[in-house]
C-alpha cells in the first residue's frame, strides 16, 4: 500500500503476527528542505539509517508485513514523541521538563544531524513543525498502530522488530569498556517492551551468525519501543541496531561487500521471528 511518506508492504499470505519496520531509512529529501538547510545533501544523510529497509526487504515474501518510511530522519524523527519539540529550534515552544534528546538537538524535529552539525541557520515557525507532524509523523504512527492491532487480532500476539543502524564511531564511543564492541544492540527497555523469550531468541539468531550482541547499552529503545511495547498484552517490541560498517562504507554511504551477508542474517531473523509470532493453535472464528 504505497503512500506519499511511507510504504506498507503486506504479504500475499500472512503467516504470523510478526512485523518489521524501518522508521529511519527514509531518503525522500524535499527540495524545500534542502534549500532551508545549511548542510549539503550528503551531510544530511549522516543521520539516516541508510539501506536498512533493503536489508529487511524479504519480509513480505516470508509472510511478514514491512513498514518503511520515506521521511528522512533529519526532517522528522518518527522514533520520537510528537511533543518532543525543541525550543532552541522552534518559535513558540515552551521549555518543559529536561529532556536530554531534545536538549542535544535530537527532538522530533531535529536541530542537528550526526556529529552535532546544525541543520538550519535559524529557527523554524511552530506552524512548520505542526505541518510536518501532521503530514509525516501522525500518518506513520496511525499505520503502525493499525498494523499492530490487526496482527494481534488475527494471530493472538504480535512482535514488532523496529530496525535501525548505528554509526561505528558511536559504538566505539559508548562501548569502550566492553571486551568486544557489539555488532548489534538489542533494545527492549530492560525487559519493559518485550517478552524476555522474544529478546533471547533474537539474540540467539545474531550470535549464531558470529555477531557480537549487546542488550540495552548504549541503545535501550526509544519512543516506538516505549509506546508500543506491551508484553503483558502479547505485544512485544524490540529495537535492533546494526553497526553500519558491517554493510556499507560510512563515508560514501555506499553498500560494500558485507551487505549481502547482513541481508542474509536479517532474512533469517525475519523467518525466526515469524515462527515465534505464529499462533500456537488455530484461533477460534469470530
Amino acid at each position: 500500500m504505497p503512500t506519499t511518506h511511507f510504504d506498507l508492504f503486506l504479504p500475499d499470505k500472512p503467516l504470523s503476527g510478526a512485523i518489521f519496520a524501518s522508521p529511519h531509512s527514509g531518503r525522500s529529501y524535499a527540495e524545500a528542505f534542502l534549500e532551508a538547510s545549511v548542510l549539503d545533501p550528503h551531510t544530511l544523510r549522516s543521520s539516516e539509517d541508510a539501506y536498512v529497509d533493503k536489508l529487511i526487504a524479504e519480509a513480505p515474501a516470508l509472510g511478514v508485513p514491512l513498514l518503511a518510511a520515506h521521511t528522512p530522519r533529519a526532517y522528522v524523527d518518527l522514533n520520537r514523541a510528537a511533543d518532543e519539540l525543541d525550543p532552541a529550534l522552534i518559535h513558540g515552544v515552551r521549555r518543559l521538563a529536561h529532556n536530554p534528546r531534545v536538549t542535544s538537538g535530537l527532538g522530533v524535529i531535529p536541530r542537528v544531524v550526526a556529529g552535532g552539525r546544525a541543520i538550519y541557520r535559524g529557527r523554524l515557525p511552530i506552524e512548520e513543525a505542526q505541518s510536518r507532524l501532521s503530514e509525516h509523523w501522525h500518518p506513520y504512527h496511525d499505520a503502525l498502530q493499525a498494523l499492530l492491532s490487526s496482527q494481534r487480532q488475527a494471530f493472538g500476539r504480535t512482535i514488532l522488530i523496529d530496525c535501525h543502524s548505528m554509526p561505528h564511531e558511536a559504538i566505539e564511543h559508548h562501548c569502550m569498556s566492553m571486551d568486544r564492541l557489539p555488532d548489534v544492540v538489542l533494545g527492549d527497555r530492560f525487559g519493559a517492551s518485550s517478552d524476555p523469550d522474544v529478546t533471547a531468541a533474537i539474540e540467539a539468531v545474531f550470535e549464531s551468525e558470529g555477531l557480537a550482541v549487546a542488550r540495552n547499552t548504549p541503545f535501550a529503545g526509544a519512543y516506538i519501543s516505549q509506546r508500543y511495547g506491551r508484553p503483558s498484552s502479547s505485544q512485544s517490541v524490540v529495537q535492533v541496531e546494526l553497526d553500519r560498517s558491517l554493510y556499507m562504507d560510512e563515508r560514501s554511504l555506499v553498500p560494500h561487500e558485507g551487505f549481502a551477508r547482513i541481508k542474509r542474517v536479517m532474512t533469517r531473523l525475519i523467518a525466526e521471528v515469524a515462527e515465534l509470532a505464529r499462533p500456537q493453535m488455530p484461533l477460534a472464528a469470530e
